[in-house]
């Protein structure tokens, strides 16, 4: 055995090869770039019918990109592009010169049947670069969930997958641009149509609250509205209480085409990322019944609070009022879930309780600071109001400068990282009361002053409580659509609920 001969000795055994797939190309068609290449510089006007929508990095070819975006800037400075004038930007280029020079933008040209189908050629090569962008997002979904990043985990990541694949249907799109008049006159009937079935005659959802529906005509679809308070003005507790009035007063009707729609309130998605759902539960239930959230979350309540309290509590189990108190959301997990939402039970009002609780597109870390941040949020808030046609409202904190002033009325400038938020805002609107500052500023005897200047400072203090007791103020900063102006409501701590103000000179005499 040990001499055998080598020439002799048996072939090396080869493991059987699994079947390698064959490679496949990227989507693409060079002769739809080619045709349409040589149509825009036979005639520039084709320019115009695919310029909306069409980039230069669209194209698959790299010298397709750099041909497309030469004429690109020679006809946008009203220039005219063809063989002979984009001969000198070319003449350098490598890319180029080996598939034939010059020569090859005259090929173009001269190969030029038709530029009727200019169109249909950039369509076909959006189409296409959609196609590999998708190819690539799917990739990068593989790769990032193979590597199990901690910073980045699997619900993050397809928050991520989301962000990229909206941002991919939204840019460029081929769609959109303008719309005949006469379309938007039929839009603006159909909104005055809905104002006039609606109980409260507004145009848009209507907040449950009479002055400032007139104020600010109902909160209206692609709205992003800003609600800011200092801590215990209320602004949760306003928020939650145009929630419940939307919903309840929800009645379904049929649109044009049989669609279901809301012919009064709506359908509210309420993200909550500083309460929990059942304490936003115990703040709709305190109102609905009249019973003191404080006495409910004790347990100190009378047999018949107790009984008004669950029947409450049946009458509201109907609602459509969804509550997402998930901690810590981004804004694309806010987009996901309303987009959801809409397709699966209607949408009409959307509430963010609190836009500083938000984050930005996760995983991006310490690229951003916190200022750019809120900018990215209030944008994609913005955006997410006009892609579902609802109204959003978003409440926002204020900066600690409110204190220092005599007069603690907000102003824009107090608003947190104000310059985004106040800019993308259509309404901006603050939550205060006076009433919580007097309580806090009873006036006690400093040791040089007299008894009677006492009673003085102390009678006037206690008149202005008086006056300022069960009030608050909705102060409107901004309004993109109407006036600015002071709303005054009723305030019942108690129950955590606001109202419509009635002054005493709008009582009903009181005949014996």
């Amino acid at each position: 055995m040990g001499n055998m001969d080598p020439a002799r000795s048996p072939a090396p055994v080869v493991p059987a090869q699994p079947d390698v797939p064959a490679y496949r190309t990227p989507p693409q068609n060079l002769e739809a770039e080619q045709a349409l290449l040589g149509a825009l510089l036979v005639n520039n006007a084709a320019y115009h019918r695919v310029s909306e929508f069409l980039r230069p990095e669209y194209f698959y070819e790299p010298v397709h990109q750099r041909i497309y975006g030469a004429v690109e800037k020679l006809i946008e400075r009203g220039q005219i592009a063809s063989p002979v004038t984009l001969k000198p930007f070319f003449e350098q280029d490598g890319a180029l010169v080996d598939i034939g020079g010059a020569r090859y933008l005259a090929q173009l040209a001269a190969s030029v049947v038709t530029i009727i189908n200019a169109a249909d050629y950039g369509r076909q090569i959006y189409d296409l670069h959609l196609r590999r962008e998708l190819i690539e997002i799917g990739g990068d979904v593989v790769n990032e969930a193979y590597e199990q990043d901690l910073d980045l985990d699997a619900k993050k990541q397809i928050e991520v997958a989301e962000k990229k694949l909206f941002d991919l249907a939204t840019a460029g799109a081929a769609d959109g641009g303008f719309q005949p008049f006469k379309q938007a006159l039929l839009s603006a009937t159909e909104i005055a149509e809905a104002a006039y079935k609606r109980n409260g005659k507004t145009s848009g959802v209507s907040s449950g609250f009479r002055d400032l529906d007139k104020k600010l005509g109902g909160l209206h679809p692609s709205d992003l509205m800003i609600l800011a308070g200092r801590p215990s003005m209320g602004k949760t507790t306003l928020a939650t209480n145009i929630a419940f009035n939307v919903a309840r007063a929800y009645r379904q009707g049929r649109g044009a085409t049989g669609e279901a729609i809301a012919e009064d309130g709506g359908v509210v998605a309420f993200y909550s990322l500083e309460m929990s759902a059942e304490q936003l539960a115990t703040r709709i239930l305190s109102e609905a019944s009249g019973v003191s959230g404080d006495k409910i979350r004790r347990g100190e309540v009378s047999r018949d609070e107790f009984d008004q309290f669950v029947q409450a509590s049946l009458e509201l189990q109907s609602i459509p009022l969804f509550i997402d108190d998930t901690p810590a959301l981004s804004i694309a997990a806010v987009r996901t879930r309303a987009r959801r939402l809409k397709r699966q039970q209607g949408l009409d009002l959307i509430i963010v309780d609190y836009l500083q609780l938000l984050q930005g597109t996760p995983g991006r870390g310490a690229e951003v600071n916190r200022v750019q941040e809120i900018s990215e949020i209030t944008r994609g808030l913005k955006a997410l109001a006009k892609e579902l046609s609802v109204p959003v409202i978003a409440l926002s904190q204020l900066s600690r400068a409110v204190e220092q002033r005599e007069d603690k009325r907000p102003q824009l400038a107090d608003l947190r990282e104000s310059g985004s938020i106040e800019q993308d805002a259509d309404v901006v609107m603050f939550v205060y009361r006076e009433e919580y500052y007097l309580g806090r500023a009873e006036p006690a005897r400093r040791p040089e002053e007299s008894a009677e200047k006492h009673l003085e400072r102390y009678t006037e203090w206690q008149q202005r409580f008086s006056a300022a007791h069960g009030k608050a103020e909705v102060i409107i900063g901004k309004q993109r659509h109407g006036p600015i102006g002071i709303i005054t409501l009723s305030f019942d701590g108690a129950t955590t609920k606001f109202g419509d103000y009635v002054g005493a000179d709008h009582l009903p005499e009181i005949h014996e």
